[in-house]
């Protein structure tokens, strides 16, 4: 399809439906779950072993082939930890796998198929499950576009971005863009910018639920059930 064709009240129906799934099913297996939290296909999140932990209006979205993974040491007793902050989002393809401690702080963005590790899971000589381990850490509104890959025993300060299909795998200063593989600091950014973060969505203006029925509404304007229907079962260029 070349665009949405469901009818708003679609979608404030699966949004609910949705919201019910994930409050059953989903919401039990964190060890603590901040106010108002979004699972967008919570049937593609996996949640692994225990001790994972998310503040305040976490965002998560999944899909089919890309499911979002939350995944504790399983195969020995649950000893690592996730923890993220306040008003992160997590793409579809996202894995986030701890055997010692994977911290993630407020207003994080991680995109598509982004990898976050802080273990080997098997060692040069020693190939038996975990390997070495040391704690990751990504510091307050940290942004990790696509297909990156953080790496065992990392910082990533305050603010900084991770370009693409990087692989991190030392230290990232704060107020700074890296790239490459292994990652390197390619520019920096003006800390005396005014910054807009994530938390905006939440604490300023209109509540987010009505900003985004709102969007919706306007997305949507015009579609029709019958025109739903026809588009998926005649798709053209016109779909």
């Amino acid at each position: 399809m070349r665009r949405v064709h469901h009818p708003y009240w679609v979608e404030k129906l699966m949004e609910r439906v949705n919201a019910v799934e994930a409050r059953h099913f989903l919401h039990p297996q964190f060890d603590s779950l901040g106010k108002e939290p979004l699972f967008v296909s919570p049937r593609h999140i996996r949640v692994v072993g225990g001790n994972v932990h998310a503040g305040d209006h976490l965002h998560v979205y999944a899909l089919p082939e890309r499911p979002v993974k939350f995944a504790v040491d399983p195969f020995g007793g649950g000893t690592g930890r996730i923890d993220i902050g306040d008003c992160c989002i997590l793409a579809p393809g996202v894995s986030l796998r701890s055997a010692i401690s994977v911290r993630i702080g407020d207003n994080c963005m991680l995109a598509e198929n982004t990898l976050v590790t802080d273990a080997d899971w098997h060692d040069h000589y020693h190939r038996i499950y975990p390997g070495k381990r040391e704690p990751v850490v990504l510091e307050n509104n940290v942004w990790v576009c696509d297909s990156a890959t953080i790496c065992k025993g990392v910082t990533i300060g305050e603010n900084s971005i991770i370009g693409a299909a990087s692989v991190v795998t030392r230290d990232i200063p704060k107020n700074t863009i890296a790239a490459g593989n292994p990652a390197r600091p390619v520019g920096d950014l003006d800390p005396s910018k005014p910054q807009t973060l994530r938390d905006a969505l939440f604490v300023h203006g209109m509540p987010y639920q009505q900003l985004k029925d709102e969007f919706d509404a306007k997305r949507l304007q015009g579609n029709t059930l019958l025109g739903w229907v026809k588009a998926r079962l005649w798709p053209g260029k016109r779909s």
